[in-house]
């Protein structure tokens, strides 16, 4: 399908170009969020009417996204998630929980603006990008950890799960116990007993 740009669009054009994208991404996402319009000629004829007022509108809000990206740019936020030994997640971060903590922190960001190309499942540090506007972006860190001391760590660069490996590499200094003068294949003398007992038991 074509459509008119009304904005930004990372990786297809800037406002008032004419592109081609597929029916399904215009249908549900740039149309109905009023990033584009359809190529045809009423349309055309209407944007080019509004085009300077369009312009100036994103102009406008771009400028309020310069003067907050300070607000947000470089911010930390921790979540403390349940994990297994592995480091997998009991579910996974979503972009929610990352705007619900950022928001709680103080930045005023919406879910539309977190940008996370998949869920996170596995403790660690991420960077996740921000799109305050189409033309403004910002870094914001991500630090999910089993526990505010884990993070703490993690926030000075130590890796936890490279950690966590490593202990469980390390001997725990358990061995087996064995009969040292059972024959291979011999019940030990404490089964033995065992098994003689629940046989009388049978008879």
């Amino acid at each position: 399908m074509e459509i008119i740009l009304l904005e930004r669009v990372e990786k297809l054009g800037a406002i008032g170009d004419v592109v081609t994208v597929k029916d399904g991404y215009a249908r549900n996402f740039l149309l109905p969020n009023k990033k584009a319009l359809r190529a045809n000629e009423a349309n055309r004829k209407v944007f080019e009417a509004n085009r300077s007022k369009i312009e100036a509108d994103n102009a406008e809000r771009r400028t309020a996204a310069e003067a907050e990206s300070g607000n947000v740019e470089g911010r930390s936020v921790i979540l403390i998630r349940a994990s297994s030994n592995a480091g997998q997640l009991y579910g996974s971060v979503s972009v929610r929980d990352i705007v619900d903590a950022l928001v709680a922190d103080g930045a005023k960001v919406t879910k539309s603006m977190v940008v996370l190309e998949r869920p996170i499942k596995t403790i660690g540090v991420y960077d996740v990008k921000v799109a305050l506007h189409p033309e403004v972006s910002v870094t914001v860190k991500v630090n999910v950890a089993r526990s505010p001391d884990e993070a703490e760590q993690q926030a000075q660069g130590v890796d936890v799960l490279k950690q966590m490996f490593e202990d469980e590499a390390a001997p725990t200094g358990f061995t087996e116990a064995f009969d040292p003068n059972a024959e291979p294949g011999e019940i030990p003398a404490d089964m033995v007993d065992e098994v003689a007992n629940e046989g009388g038991d049978e008879a």
